[in-house]
């Protein structure tokens, strides 16, 4: 209704304009139909726009460190490994959606968020459960939880009257160099230009280079207390080169649209290895070579039914080497292909309700210089069945996913195809307009991956399919005032809370076994996960001038082994997931002035099984400082940021021995044309 109601005032206003200017005119009645919107029916966690800049974040795995539920693990610096884990389900029970298609790894599971530059990214959201829209693939409906990357499109953001016709272009430039502690130096350019009314393209390149270098305290205690390690030291061999280049095109067509897009990064790194013991590795060297090429199509055929296509083809290179002379020495490369295709079906039944049938096919194959590999290709087809109900206040949505898994190893060994079906059922109620109650109950499951099952001499033939089922429920409260001396001051914000229940069954962790490349494959068997999450966000503008907003998530979080009474970890907390996490960031906008704090903590946690003093991580905190300048000369915008982060030179490590960098600082220039 909001939407014809917006369609008829513009066409009134238009009608009311063309009467002034030209005579009285008589026209018939006209009728506006617009297709319905597909609501989402809890809202997720998102950042966006300036947002993202403020909370002194470059790559997607530092915008994630603000949202609540959230783990990350970070192995160390620029060069380290960055993943996520949403309330304690484990990284390979998240799909990480780019452009609106998810990103694969079938040899470990894991996406490393920090090759993703915020350079280009208009937004990032979070969703628990799942994206709890209509239109979207089985994939989504199927993990346990989801992060959205949403590229930017200046451009498209205007009308096409403002980007012109086939004689008129618009183009839209912007340049970014950034220098900073390491040695860091980062640069970057993004072009966008309409080659017509209905076809934009957009162009994105960024290179980054650094030492990785910084120093850190390295202290450890023995069993009594004793200090048995205390020294200060410089983080070595987390030197990295890394060139991304992205390109992409957005269509019209009659009723729908469409987008093509090209991507490939390339990096050289050192891998910042375990500090144990006072030694200091520096023998590991991993390079990566990933490109992938992806579109979507859409369009409304009829008035009561939409279609969507997706296709994606990927090709990973990985190059994995390590000289250190206290280990065996290694020197492999990894390939690994991946196609992927889609398609999406929604019908409009009526005005409030809405029925999706999706169905995904992805074909993986990996292939090792290792010897003994058994180079394995797995076929994963996902069919859904989905519904949705907007009945005024309420909002319901329903679905069920089938799965369908074969693996194939070049040696002739053929697993037996395994079969699942996950239902999930998710449902809002508005008592008033500005309150909001939702709740979801959805159970998820995934597969091994290829290195849980064939790595040579690591892999675990024998691992079962991990399931998880959720519980959640949740209120959000949000709303706007009118404060200040002459009342035209607005205060808006919003308060949300979620306590909710997991259940994890045969769950697969993944420990660095010595190198970080590495890994050592359990089955915890089961873990209850028990867990609050509390968000709040508000924006004042004191005076015409002055703008003050924050941003607050606290998050409680009782992470259990529950496999085995007899075991003395029966009942411990699973490692690295702490009770107590949370962020604030306070924001105050001045003319063009703009100043941000960054408060990130993460309290006591352990990093091993059982719950004893010797495998205790303390809590760590960290503060940042974000202050920018903007300034228009003619039609160029220009602006310059100082960064502080770690204000207070905290020695903290995310995961044990991985010594995280202390005070540092980070200076950017950018332009937009």
């Amino acid at each position: 209704m909001r939407i014809v109601l917006l369609i008829f005032l513009g066409s009134v206003g238009q009608w009311i304009t063309a009467i002034a200017q030209d005579s009285v005119r008589v026209i018939d009645n006209v009728t506006v139909r617009s297709k319905i919107r597909y609501h989402e029916t809890i809202t997720p966690q998102t950042l966006k726009g300036e947002d993202l800049e403020k909370v002194n974040a470059h790559t997607v795995a530092d915008a994630l460190r603000f949202m609540s539920g959230v783990q990350l693990k970070d192995y160390g610096g620029i060069g380290g490994l960055k993943t996520v884990n949403l309330r304690s389900l484990g990284s390979q029970h998240v799909g990480i959606y780019y452009d609106g298609i998810e990103l694969g790894n079938a040899q470990n599971g894991v996406i490393d968020l920090g090759q993703f530059s915020l350079d280009n990214i208009e937004e990032v959201s979070v969703y628990q459960g799942q994206r709890s829209a209509i239109m979207q693939t089985a994939s989504d409906f199927a993990n346990a939880g989801s992060v959205y990357i949403k590229t930017t499109s200046h451009l498209g953001k205007r009308s096409k009257s403002e980007r012109g016709n086939k004689a008129t272009k618009c183009h839209y430039l912007k340049t970014k160099i950034q220098s900073g502690s390491s040695n860091l130096l980062r640069l970057s350019a993004l072009f966008e230009s309409n080659i017509n009314k209905n076809l934009l393209l957009s162009a994105n390149a960024e290179c980054l280079s650094t030492n990785g270098k910084y120093a850190f305290r390295y202290r450890r205690r023995n069993h009594d207390g004793s200090i048995a390690y205390d020294t200060t030291a410089t983080r070595q061999n987390g030197d990295v080169q890394a060139l991304r280049v992205e390109v992409n095109l957005y269509g019209n067509i009659v009723n729908g649209h469409w987008q093509a897009k090209a991507y490939t990064y390339h990096s050289s790194r050192g891998i910042p290895g375990a500090i144990v013991n006072n030694v200091w590795r520096r023998g590991e060297r991993q390079s990566d070579d990933n490109t992938f090429v992806q579109g979507t199509w859409q369009k409304d055929v009829n008035p009561i039914y939409t279609l969507r296509a997706m296709a994606k083809y990927a090709n990973y290179r990985t190059h994995y080497l390590n000289k250190d002379t206290t280990q065996m020495m290694v020197d492999n490369t990894y390939r690994q292909q991946e196609v992927y295709l889609s398609l999406v079906n929604v019908f409009e039944i009526a005005p409030w309700w809405s029925v999706s049938l999706s169905d995904d096919m992805r074909w993986n194959y990996l292939d090792a210089d290792m010897p003994l590999f058994v180079h394995p290709t797995r076929w994963s087809i996902l069919s859904s069945l989905a519904t949705a109900m907007d009945l005024n206040k309420v909002q319901l949505q329903g679905s069920i996913v089938f799965s369908q898994y074969l693996d194939k190893t070049q040696s002739g060994l053929q697993k037996q195809s395994i079969n699942s079906w996950t239902p999930a059922l998710f449902a809002s109620y508005r008592p008033f307009d500005y309150v909001q109650l939702s709740g979801f109950i959805k159970k998820s499951y995934r597969m091994p991956t290829f290195n849980d099952l064939y790595y040579t001499n690591i892999g675990n033939a024998f691992l079962r399919p991990e399931s998880a089922i959720q519980y959640d429920l949740g209120v959000r409260v949000f709303g706007k005032a009118k404060l200040g001396f002459n009342g035209n001051e607005a205060l808006t914000g919003s308060l949300e809370a979620h306590i909710y229940h997991n259940s994890v069954h045969d769950k697969i962790v993944a420990y660095p076994k010595g190198q970080q490349f590495r890994w050592t494959m359990l089955n915890l068997g089961r873990v209850h996960i028990d867990g609050i999450d509390v968000q709040a966000q508000e924006s004042w503008r004191v005076m015409k001038n002055l703008r003050l907003s924050s941003r607050l998530q606290y998050t409680y979080q009782r992470a259990r082994d529950v496999t085995d009474k007899t075991t003395s970890y029966y009942g411990d907390q699973i490692p690295y997931t702490p009770w107590h996490s949370g962020s604030a960031t306070l924001m105050a906008d001045y003319k063009a002035w703009d100043l941000a704090y960054n408060f990130v903590y993460t309290g006591e946690r352990y990093c091993q099984q059982e719950n004893i003093l010797y495998n205790h991580v303390e809590p760590w905190y960290t503060s940042d400082i974000h202050l920018s300048w903007r300034h228009t000369f003619d039609r160029t915008i220009c602006k310059a940021t100082l960064e502080v982060n770690n204000l207070f030179d905290q020695q903290y490590d995310v995961i044990i021995n991985y010594p995280m960098p202390g005070r540092n600082f980070n200076v950017t220039i950018q332009c937009e044309f």
